[in-house]
């Protein structure tokens, strides 16, 4: 790979070029001219990614195109990714836009890699990591909160990514193994309490964040299942506003009403929790690994935790397909990703 297109130069998708900008030559599309109080280390062409002639044009220029756009807009750039013969990277957790991928996949010439975000992505490669010592498996539980560091407010959350994307999550039916059995749960469903630091948060189901992994650990876990982490009381307001106020029925109203009322913080932190029990040998024991990410500072600028967390997971990817570490065709599956090459990569460095 020499050309690499981006598309989306919200927070996320700009901080993908700016990374990837350091070995390739990026080119960054979006609807407006983006404003940062600083220059951009690559191209930025604006136009909108709806009108198929115009997206047709630029990945035809390039050797692969990353998507940090809605999830809703991904399986016409993944079409034309897959008709051109390009790779092709998303962040998305929306599981009907995998599975359309997935089946672009079977017959693609070139990489078709959807779900490299935070979850699914980064937690599905530390869970599978996690695995790898046991003789055999019972319990894989994976947990993943984007919150703001100082919450406030009784749904003590801020949208410091998509709430298109969070709706999402919130609204749609979730994959898990339960009793060794795969089956579809409710979202916002399965509550639990955790204590981190000596805070307290909550968990529940959210759909999306396990991508593939029910379908590669079926028959050989007991439990799988992948929940959000939020402070307490947020999942209980959620649930009254999606549920019983209907207005899942109206997604747009949703996302604006939320939008508006819980816009983005500078301060944020990212929790990351991955448990796997099982034997190795004759004794059961519990593999474990927790890390809270911060805000950093790359290339000069400040980047929240949820931004470079995304970012560098989808960028450490794409570096392991440019040298030959993962396949050069067809799909990858994020627990397919061995962590200890991902650690290696210039992007994934940041995670240590």
């Amino acid at each position: 790979m020499k050309k690499i297109l981006t598309l989306g130069l919200g927070k996320v998708g700009t901080l993908v070029g700016v990374l990837l900008s350091k070995k390739y030559k990026v080119t960054g599309v979006d609807k407006q001219q983006p404003h940062y109080n600083f220059k951009l280390p690559f191209k930025v062409v604006t136009g909108d990614v709806t009108e198929e002639d115009f997206l047709t044009k630029l990945i035809k220029k390039n050797d692969a195109v990353v998507s940090a756009l809605p999830y809703f807009l991904n399986k016409k750039i993944a079409q034309i990714a897959y008709d051109l013969g390009k790779h092709y990277f998303d962040l998305t957790e929306d599981v009907p836009t995998t599975k359309f991928i997935r089946k672009l996949s079977k017959t693609s010439k070139s990489v078709m890699a959807p779900q490299c975000g935070l979850a699914p992505g980064l937690i599905g490669i530390i869970g599978a990591d996690l695995t790898k010592d046991f003789t055999k498996l019972r319990d894989i539980e994976l947990r993943v909160g984007a919150l703001p560091r100082f919450p406030n407010g009784l749904l003590a959350y801020s949208f410091t990514w998509s709430p298109a994307g969070v709706i999402n999550e919130y609204i749609n039916d979730a994959e898990a193994i339960q009793n060794g059995k795969r089956k579809m749960v409710p979202s916002l469903d399965g509550f639990e309490y955790i204590n981190i630091g000596g805070r307290e948060f909550e968990a529940f189901t959210t759909s999306g964040g396990l991508g593939t992994m029910c379908e590669t650990y079926k028959g050989k876990v007991d439990t799988l299942n992948y929940k959000t982490i939020r402070y307490p009381g947020h999942g209980r307001l959620m649930k009254f506003l999606i549920q019983e106020l209907i207005l899942k029925e109206d997604k747009a109203l949703l996302s604006k009403i939320l939008e508006n009322a819980k816009p983005p913080v500078k301060e944020d932190v990212v929790y990351v929790y991955a448990v796997v029990e099982g034997w190795k040998g004759k004794k059961l024991f519990r593999n474990e690994y927790f890390r809270d990410f911060a805000p950093i500072t790359i290339e000069g600028q400040e980047w929240r935790a949820i931004s470079w967390t995304t970012a560098a997971s989808i960028a450490a990817v794409i570096e392991m397909v440019d040298k030959g570490d993962l396949p050069q065709q067809g799909f990858i599956k994020q627990e397919e990703i061995p962590f200890d090459l991902f650690l290696k990569t210039d992007n994934g460095k940041y995670f240590k």
